[in-house]
């Protein structure tokens, strides 16, 4: 009687609860994986960029010879930290136009 309700019985409750806790995990694992996939969307990435230039006043202003195209966001980020150490004084902005848009996008703003 001692072994039969001291091992054989919680041994079949704890195998077959180690054995569902196993298959609770893997089912929220792969939930979570096919919430994840049916949430991501493809990026829609511009194909040009912008950098756009703001006075004092908040006004948009234009520098003469300074590079405004650029074809990557990288690029664009890079040249508008180094226009805002040569003036100080002045805002940039990247921005693009998504196709499907009318507005165009502010993407970063120093």
């Amino acid at each position: 009687m001692a072994v039969l309700f001291g091992q054989t019985i919680p041994g079949v409750f704890l195998t077959f609860f180690k054995v569902a806790g196993e298959y609770v995990i893997l089912a929220a694992v792969f939930l979570f994986a096919l919430a994840w996939l049916l949430k991501a969307k493809p990026h829609n990435r511009p194909k040009d960029y912008n950098v756009v230039i703001f006075d004092v006043f908040g006004k948009q202003s234009q520098i003469e010879g300074i590079r405004t195209e650029f074809k990557t966001h990288d690029v664009a980020w890079s040249f508008m930290k180094q226009y805002k150490k040569t003036y100080p004084l002045y805002n940039f902005a990247l921005v693009s136009n998504f196709p499907k848009s009318d507005k165009p996008t502010i993407f970063r703003y120093i």
